[in-house]
């Protein structure tokens, strides 16, 4: 294992050591699972976003030959794109401690696919955003925004006696 990877280790691991320092055992470290992501040993999300991307071209695969069918509509298309891909590559990405790096890899792959879809190349010269708007796709930064709101929200509308709100804001 190398020292820039660490797979399986919980975002919030260090800070349920801190609020639970005496009832830290496994059935904390069971229910800890849900907040379970891929995280390099530098605490950054440079290993969860590489492992997301590729997640998010595999599901892309499965279904290019649907997205590169001329013969369906491009409702259809931006339908079965944006309810499959997206998600995929955005699971779990609520926690991640993302930086701008991750941010550009992720658009980058994101418009990838659409020049994809559409059977554009790069040295066609046609601007991303305009194959995006014709799609009617919203940017994966701004999915990713919304997804981290809503967690943020859930966290606010927990209990304070919740353990979960504890590792988070260590209340």
């Amino acid at each position: 294992m190398t020292t820039t990877r660490v797979v399986g280790e919980c975002f919030f691991w260090y800070r349920l050591t801190r609020v639970f320092p005496d009832k830290f055992h496994r059935a904390v470290k069971r229910l800890c699972c849900v907040c379970v992501c891929v995280l390099s040993v530098a605490r950054d999300a440079d290993a969860a976003v590489e492992t997301r991307i590729s997640v998010g071209w595999n599901k892309f695969r499965k279904l290019v030959p649907l997205l590169t069918n001329k013969d369906i509509s491009l409702l259809v298309r931006r339908r079965l794109y944006s309810s499959s891909v997206p998600s995929s590559m955005l699971h779990r990405s609520e926690t991640w401690p993302i930086g701008k790096e991750n941010v550009v890899a992720l658009q980058w792959e994101e418009i990838k696919m659409v020049r994809w879809m559409h059977g554009m190349k790069l040295q066609d010269r046609v601007p991303s955003k305009g194959l995006r708007e014709r799609l009617g796709l919203d940017d994966i930064i701004l999915i990713l925004q919304q997804n981290r709101l809503r967690w943020y929200g859930h966290m606010l509308r927990k209990e304070d006696n919740d353990w979960l709100k504890k590792c988070n804001y260590g209340l």
